[in-house]
């Protein structure tokens, strides 16, 4: 049984196309609620549009799948959902003039060593940022279990809203951000530039806590942030 995400308000934007690369448990989740939001999507996987036919079935007239060139460049903005690659496999010119939500973290376990990340000289998205030199990138949904993406959203002033953390260097890529947060049912917490975005990574104590955080309780445990 699919979740269906809850609609708090009207979307502030015209109709939207978002480009969608990555059509996992995040990518699928923002294209949920995206789609119930008033957004269309263009989604893609590595495998192939045609191997989409399931989930666009589900998404509805407002879906269709592509490959992911095609997909960047349909989108109005776009969302990377799949883990950084040491060399960039994004489609950098298609993506070119436009705002890219990075929904990466790096994962040792899963992504192996990355050593200018080890070191601290640079963040996850900080690579994304160098890979799409012209396009705007943001951390986003970095910090949030796929399938709450679409349940914990809560209408604007409920006490138990949850708070998700944005960077960037670009500040018209943290105001998307921050709508689309607050369409979706949360609240936002800027952590900008892209260099400070190590702050709510994996071990950090605003990740150890990440199943509830209310806006308050994320800048504190941004604050609370130690470099290894």
């Amino acid at each position: 049984m699919t979740n269906i995400p809850i609609k708090f308000r009207e979307a502030e934007l015209p109709m939207t196309t978002i480009g969608i690369i990555g059509a996992g448990e995040v990518g699928s989740q923002i294209a949920r609620a995206a789609i119930s939001n008033g957004y269309k999507v263009v989604i893609a996987n590595s495998r192939g549009p045609e191997t989409l036919k399931n989930l666009i079935t589900e998404l509805g007239p407002s879906a269709r799948a592509a490959r992911a060139a095609d997909a960047a460049e349909a989108g109005d903005f776009a969302v990377v959902a799949v883990p950084l690659k040491v060399v960039n496999d994004m489609p950098v010119e298609e993506l070119a003039g436009k705002i890219v939500l990075d929904t990466n973290n790096y994962m040792i376990w899963r992504d192996g060593h990355i050593p200018v990340i080890d070191s601290g000289k640079k963040t996850v998205h900080e690579l994304r940022q160098e890979h799409l030199p012209n396009s705007k990138v943001v951390q986003a949904f970095t910090h949030i279990q796929a399938p709450r993406i679409t349940t914990a959203g809560r209408p604007p002033g409920a006490p138990d809203r949850l708070a998700l953390p944005t960077s960037s260097d670009f500040p018209q890529a943290v105001d998307l951000v921050t709508r689309l947060y607050d369409q979706f049912g949360f609240d936002t917490v800027e952590n900008s530039p892209l260099s400070e975005s190590w702050r709510s990574a994996p071990g950090q104590p605003a990740w150890t806590e990440l199943a509830h955080q209310t806006r308050d309780e994320l800048i504190v445990n941004l604050t609370r942030a130690r470099r290894s």
